[in-house]
């Protein structure tokens, strides 16, 4: 399902224009983008949790070169589903 795809979805269910659910979608995904450059999570209980997380540096070869590389450390957002998602995909 792409944004598209969910918006119209989110329209349908919630009676909301087209335009509303899209409004409501990318000031959504605004908040939670200044929560995770702030180093916060994103909580929506029944669903899962986005989190921010710290990847360390590491080494890693390139096979067709034979080449080492180094990785710098960076932050990354993880997603883990909670128990209800879990039930529902696992069904």
């Amino acid at each position: 399902m792409n944004k598209t795809e969910l918006v119209k979805a989110i329209a349908k269910k919630s009676g909301l224009t087209i335009k509303d659910s899209g409004s409501f979608l990318n000031e959504f995904i605004n908040v939670a983008k200044k929560a995770f450059s702030k180093g916060k999570d994103v909580i929506l209980v029944g669903f899962g949790t986005f989190s921010v997380v710290k990847r360390k540096a590491r080494i890693a070869r390139n096979f067709r070169t034979k080449e080492i590389i180094k990785i710098p450390s960076y932050k990354s957002v993880r997603f883990k589903p909670g128990k209800n998602l879990k039930e529902i995909v696992n069904k």
